[in-house]
């Protein structure tokens, strides 16, 4: 029951910042503070880019702070009303400016290229910017376990000297050679519990929450490793580089069209003109909104078939299962929720929906 009381607020909370983000978005340009904004920054500064670095800015803290009760909500109050976070209120504040401050570092040069692409190339600045974007990720996802991981925990490898052979000899099987296994502290955050199979090329990892090491048996842990390694096997890193990125070129080309097409609706002439960016971002929210539940469809495919793999090459179905459970119980998931919630915003299949796909599996 606490479980879905937990997800039924997160669900509520996540659809009403949506609702109210484009509520106050589209206030912003039709009550024309988006333009008395623009004039007003000018007083400082007449170079167009930092002049958009300055609007972005604004706008940004701006929502920020008229969001921070609802984040500091389900961030930190709801998280210690059911007993999932470790947190105090300024490990909590820190985590945050933390994130912020390593977003603010990846995120202005890709604002600035973003600008550039709308004033060098015109309508065609979605083509440029995705395909930089598309090599921005690459390059995050390669250096995520060795560079920003680092920075939120302490990352150190696996001392289970007989799980670690396990989970080689499992690599070996599924075409993927492991020099170690990782731990971390996630305990220092929350309760939850999870694995992550992370990097690529050379800087690829099993990390593993010291959460899950400590509530889970050798047996299970082996299994949510192999679902991991599942993915490997089937590619699903390559199919879904593939997919986001042909995703991606879809969403940036859609919300492009449509924001060149609704310009003269809010009083604007040029793509390029700063006061009317927000209106990108209102496009943005409706293409995702399209698009999210085709992209959620190929992932719980995925999913399934990785489950598929975790109890074929280990043979320990009731372990896998038990895991499963496991984990749903204490990161307090959902274990039924409603189909077309499930449908709608679940990348990962229910509990339910897994555990009876894995009963038919046979072994």
């Amino acid at each position: 029951m606490n479980a879905k009381k937990y997800n039924n607020i997160k669900l509520f909370i996540g659809i009403s910042k949506a609702v109210l983000t484009f509520v106050l978005i589209l206030w912003f340009l039709l009550s024309g503070f988006s333009s008395s904004l623009v004039e007003y920054l000018r007083n400082y500064t007449q170079n167009d880019y930092l002049l958009f670095v300055a609007f972005v800015s604004v706008t940004g803290f701006a929502m920020a702070v008229l969001f921070f009760p609802l984040n500091f909500y389900s961030g930190f109050i709801l998280e210690h009303k059911y007993n999932l976070s470790n947190q105090n209120f300024w490990q909590w504040a820190w985590e945050n400016i933390k994130s912020t401050i390593v977003g603010g570092i990846i995120g202005l040069p890709l604002l600035m290229i973003f600008y550039y692409s709308l004033r060098t190339y015109g309508n065609y600045w979605w083509l440029p910017f995705t395909i930089i974007l598309f090599i921005v990720s690459v390059v995050l996802a390669k250096f995520l376990p060795v560079i920003i991981l680092p920075l939120f925990y302490k990352i150190k490898p696996l001392e289970n000297e007989e799980l670690k052979q396990k989970v080689k000899t499992l690599a070996r099987n599924a075409g993927m050679k492991i020099e170690n296994l990782y731990q971390f502290n996630m305990s220092k955050n929350t309760k939850k519990a999870n694995a992550m199979f992370t990097g690529l090329g050379k800087t690829k990892k099993i990390i593993l929450g010291d959460t899950l090491l400590e509530k889970f048996n050798d047996d299970e842990i082996e299994t949510v490793i192999a679902h991991e390694l599942g993915h490997y096997k089937h590619k699903h890193i390559i199919k879904n580089l593939i997919t986001g990125t042909v995703s991606s070129f879809l969403t940036f080309y859609l919300m492009a069209y449509f924001y060149e097409m609704s310009l003269p609706w809010f009083g604007f002439s040029e793509i390029s003109q700063i006061d009317a960016i927000p209106l990108l971002s209102l496009w943005a929210m409706l293409t995702g909104l399209i698009l999210e539940p085709l992209t959620n469809i190929i992932s719980r495919k995925f999913e399934y078939e990785a489950d598929r793999y975790a109890v074929v090459s280990t043979h320990k179905k009731e372990a896998f299962i038990r895991a499963l459970e496991k984990l749903t119980e204490q990161n307090l998931s959902d274990k039924d929720p409603h189909p077309f919630v499930e449908w709608f915003f679940y990348s990962h299949p229910s509990v339910k929906n897994r555990i009876k796909n894995l009963r038919a599996v046979k072994i």
